[in-house]
Parts: C-alpha cells; sequence; structure tokens
C-alpha cells in the first residue's frame, strides 16, 4: 500500500507566511482608527450654534481637534452666549482659545454615561489641561448629578466658580465625537470672573488677525506702517467695520503699470479705507444688500459718491467691482460682531485715482480735486458717518452676538 492520501505536510516557512498574510487580511477588514473630527463641519448642521462654530473657527482650537478623537464638546448656544465672548473672557483674565479649550473634554460621554454619574461626581480632562497653564487638576470639570436628572459642569475647585447645566446631547460620531449643550460658557478656575462684567470689551488688532491667519503679510504691512490699522479700533464702535483684505496673491498678480507701492503716503492710505466699509456685515448680510453701491472709509475722507464699492452675488459669490477691477471673496478671516474681515482676490483699486487699460492693466488716473494732496487725510473736514447698514432682505436678516 502506498503511504496515504493525506496532504503534504506544510514547511514551517510556508505556514508562517500564511499566517502573516491572514494578519494583514483581518486588520485591513477592521475599521481604521477613527481619524480627528472636524467640528465646525459637524457643527454647520445646527444653525443654533452657528456663533459657537465662527469662535472655535476663529481660534487656534479648531485645529488643535483635527487630530483628536474620543472627545465630548460642551457647545453653548447662540442665544446663551455672552453678547462678546472674547470680552467676556479677556475680562476674567483668561484668553477665549483657552476658555473653549475647557470645553473640550478628552473622554466620549453619551447620554448614557451621564445617567450613570456617581454620586460623587466624575473628573474628566479638558483640553485645556493639556497646556500647562492649569494648576493641579484644575484643567478638569467636574460633571455632578443635579436636581431633576440635570448634569451639572463645575471647575473641581473647592471655591464657587463658574459652571454651567448640560441642556442635552447635540449630535455625535460614535465613539469619536460626543456634542453636548451646555446653559453657558465655563471659565476655568483660577480666572476673576467677575472682572469680566466692569471691563470694557477691547478692541479687534487686525494687525494681528492678519497675521495669524497667513497669507496675508502686504496687506498687514501696509496697514500698520500706514497708521490706517490705528483708526479701526475707533470704527469698530457704533456700526462696526468690514474690511475687504487682499491676500500676498492678489498683491502679487497686480499689474507693473498700477504703481500702488510708489503712492504718496496720504493716497495710499485713501487706498486702504477703499477696502472698508464703516458697518459690520457677516457673510449673509452682504449676500442679501439690496443697495449694491456702498460708501467707503474712504468715501467719508473725501465727499459723498466718491470711493465706492459696488456688491452683488454672481453664480453663488460675492463680487466686488470697483470700475476698475472685479475681485470676489475667497473666505472668511475672521467673523466676530462688531468687526468682520474677508480675503479678497484682487487688490481694490479705486477709478478715482486708477483707469482701466487695455487686457485689463491698470495705470495711474491723475489726481482728482477730491484726491488733492493732503486732503486724503484731512481731519478738519467731519467724515460722514453711516449710521446703520442698507436695507437688507428681511428674510435674510438673522442676528449674531457680538464679540
Amino acid at each position: 500500500m502506498g503511504r496515504g492520501s493525506g496532504a503534504a505536510p506544510v514547511s514551517p516557512r510556508l505556514a508562517l507566511e500564511v499566517a502573516v498574510l491572514a494578519l494583514l487580511a483581518a486588520a485591513a477588514a477592521l475599521p481604521s482608527p477613527a481619524a480627528g473630527v472636524n467640528v465646525t463641519a459637524v457643527l454647520s448642521a445646527f444653525p443654533n450654534f452657528a456663533d459657537f462654530a465662527r469662535l472655535l473657527a476663529s481660534t487656534p482650537v479648531a485645529g488643535e481637534l483635527a487630530g483628536r478623537f474620543s472627545l465630548t464638546l460642551l457647545a453653548v448656544p447662540n442665544a446663551n452666549l455672552p453678547q462678546s465672548p472674547s470680552a467676556f473672557a479677556a475680562g476674567a483674565g483668561a484668553d477665549i482659545a483657552d476658555v473653549l479649550r475647557y470645553h473640550v473634554l478628552l473622554e466620549y460621554l453619551s447620554p448614557s454615561d451621564l445617567a450613570r454619574l456617581p454620586a460623587s461626581g466624575k473628573l474628566v480632562t479638558t483640553l485645556f489641561q493639556t497646556t500647562g497653564r492649569a494648576p493641579s487638576d484644575l484643567g478638569a470639570v467636574n460633571l455632578t448629578a443635579g436636581a431633576n436628572s440635570t448634569v451639572v459642569v463645575r471647575s473641581p475647585a473647592p471655591s464657587p466658580g463658574s459652571n454651567a447645566t448640560v441642556l442635552g446631547a447635540v449630535t455625535a460620531v460614535p465613539y469619536n465625537l460626543s456634542v453636548l449643550a451646555v446653559g453657558g460658557l465655563i471659565v476655568p478656575s483660577g480666572f476673576d470672573l467677575a472682572a469680566s462684567e466692569s471691563r470694557p470689551p477691547p478692541p479687534v488688532n487686525i494687525t494681528r488677525v492678519l497675521t495669524d491667519a497667513r497669507g496675508f503679510n502686504v496687506a498687514a504691512s501696509m496697514l500698520q506702517a500706514s497708521g490706517v490699522a490705528s483708526e479701526f479700533e475707533a470704527d469698530e464702535h457704533g456700526a462696526g467695520i468690514t474690511v475687504f483684505v487682499p491676500t500676498d496673491d492678489a498683491f502679487a498678480g497686480l499689474p507693473a503699470t498700477d504703481r500702488l507701492q510708489s503712492l504718496p503716503a496720504e493716497r495710499k492710505a485713501v487706498v486702504l479705507r477703499f477696502h472698508v466699509l464703516h458697518s459690520y456685515y457677516p457673510l449673509g448680510s452682504l449676500e442679501s444688500i439690496v443697495n449694491p453701491v456702498q460708501p467707503t472709509l474712504a468715501t467719508e475722507y473725501t465727499e459723498a459718491g466718491r470711493f465706492t464699492l459696488n456688491i452683488t452675488r454672481v453664480n453663488g459669490s460675492i463680487t466686488i467691482d470697483t470700475g476698475v477691477v472685479q475681485a470676489s471673496i475667497t473666505r472668511t478671516v475672521f467673523d466676530q460682531n462688531p468687526v468682520s474681515v474677508f480675503a479678497v482676490s484682487k487688490v481694490l483699486l479705486p477709478k478715482e485715482m486708477f483707469s482701466r487699460g487695455d487686457s485689463d492693466s491698470t495705470t495711474m488716473a491723475p489726481p482728482s480735486a477730491a484726491m488733492a494732496p493732503g486732503d486724503a487725510g484731512n481731519e478738519q473736514t467731519p467724515p460722514t458717518r453711516l449710521s446703520s447698514p442698507p436695507d437688507l432682505h428681511g428674510e435674510d436678516i438673522f442676528v449674531l452676538l457680538t464679540v
């Protein structure tokens, strides 16, 4: 008889290779580790949290969350945010970014997890604790069960401090991100919360905003050197301001004939003021402007009807026509009432100073009577201030909380 019909013995090396291939196949079949969630994108589906999402996006916090997972975000509804979140934080001696980090719990907590809280509460580390600026464990929050099955978020410090009640679950990306609504901003322990109510809101430093946003080095340098940036702080009060800022690429794309950089200082200041509206307009308000012809800060320093911008919505984007160039808004750089800053694709050249030549090139226009040397910065002529924004479509008007 033969040796039998069984399979030939498998060599140890072949068995090892088969085992490795099986492990690789099994690993490929498993879900990949959770990547960081785009928190602002998640919140975009919930208009009641639009202001909180905008606040996150205006700070480094949104970017810090992109590389993390297994988080719980304590989001504040629009109606529950302070009128000036940044001033609220600054008045308490805190930075708004650190206050927002205090609302990011480094643990995924679902509503069922909150229902099982122990009587002593649960201490949870926040993103603020990772900065090293929190003394001891005061960068954590204590979640405790309150009356009527409520959950209160408070500092673990023994002294009374900032706290907020969990209002309910907003959404979740199991088991990556849980978003819970809370009744207000929570300030980390150690800051002087009472002082926030007595300090005036600090003005927005436009130059710093542009520096932090990157890609606006030329505009930031021109604003700082011309002194126009300092004018914005006074203009932020009242109706606020809207600033259109050309990117560095926009400046690089200027025709060689425009000679913008060689302008006298007073005329260069007029060009910079030409990029500013003396009213606060979020993007939605710009999209719904009924009267497209808008005066600028340059109008206020010259005469009515001059140095205006024509703002319209074309093919889903906002177009700004100066009579010499057409630019479009490419993104929102900063939006916290009373200041909004938008990136634009081209430098806004006023027709009063430039003329359009062939092939979209520009040339310097001769100075007009309104632009005689010295007149552009004449402070003896009181500017005509706008008291309110132009008419908007009623159905498109919405209220934004001030910062």
